[in-house]
């Protein structure tokens, strides 16, 4: 048997050529954005203690989620806009007193994007067996070929934080997922008088924006991939799946930075940078 990696060969001749439905990706961009300001919305618990703040430092953001609108370009055929809100949950300590510990809360701040990319064309209405169970008022129409927006992002980079005043009276918030709100225990203050305390903070985000569309492509097939790995047993006791682990040297013996007259590249192994 040839040479196989995961019990894929990897040096045999295909043996035919094999018609697959799969996802591909015809435009992506990848951007950085440093978000100012970004009004943090609380449940109105929440924002009372605020209204007492002296100080606010923000503790931890993360994606909780994001809604992804796909339009065609209009004048420029084969192009669509991708409108994407970005809902992050927001962590931040409030200090209503100079002698006091903080106070940790949570809530929801909102960022929206828009991207331009090339999706290519596809007018076609594509029908299957899964779709038998819709509803009556989309029974006969099938799903469209549009391509799909997938949206990656990391965790945002907390860079600052601080106590403000709301300013704007009519500002247009939107709305927010029931999910997030019912996380934070209750639905959040969105409508603040003008001069109330307010918190607002500063986020790095890194993003990938990626249209994709389903297409039929031809792609060489070597044969079949056979697992070689054998499945864990479960029903080993704890102390012998603790006996496998290896030893934490690291932990107690933190590695040294590698000194400044070795070229040891971007990092060291355990034995580069030995004496």
């Amino acid at each position: 048997m040839a040479d196989a990696i995961n019990g894929c060969p990897t040096n045999a001749d295909f043996k035919e050529a094999v018609c697959i439905d799969a996802g591909r990706v015809y435009d992506s961009c990848c951007d950085r954005d440093c978000l100012e300001d970004l009004r943090v919305y609380f449940t109105a618990e929440n924002q009372e203690c605020v209204q007492r703040a002296l100080s606010v430092r923000i503790k931890s953001a993360e994606v909780a989620n994001v809604l992804i609108d796909v339009e065609p370009v209009n004048f420029n055929r084969g192009f669509y806009s991708c409108d994407l809100t970005f809902f992050f949950i927001i962590g931040v300590e409030v200090f209503t007193s100079a002698h006091c510990c903080p106070t940790e809360i949570k809530g929801i701040a909102i960022f929206n994007k828009k991207v331009i990319l090339f999706g290519s064309d596809g007018n076609v209405r594509t029908f299957s067996n899964y779709s038998q169970e819709e509803p009556l008022d989309k029974c006969g129409k099938g799903s469209s070929n549009s391509p799909r927006c997938v949206v990656q992002a990391v965790d945002p980079i907390a860079l600052s934080s601080r106590l403000g005043v709301h300013r704007d009276c009519y500002e247009n918030v939107g709305i927010i997922p029931s999910t997030l709100t019912n996380y934070l225990g209750g639905p959040v203050v969105t409508d603040l008088e003008k001069g109330c305390p307010a918190v607002y903070v500063t986020l790095g985000l890194f993003t990938i924006v990626q249209l994709i569309r389903n297409v039929q492509m031809l792609v060489p097939v070597y044969d079949f991939c056979i697992p070689e790995k054998q499945c864990d047993n479960t029903a080993d006791q704890p102390c012998d799946i603790f006996r496998r682990i290896k030893f934490p040297t690291d932990d107690f013996f933190p590695p040294r930075p590698c000194s400044v007259d070795k070229e040891c590249g971007c990092g060291c192994s355990d034995n580069s940078c030995d004496e």
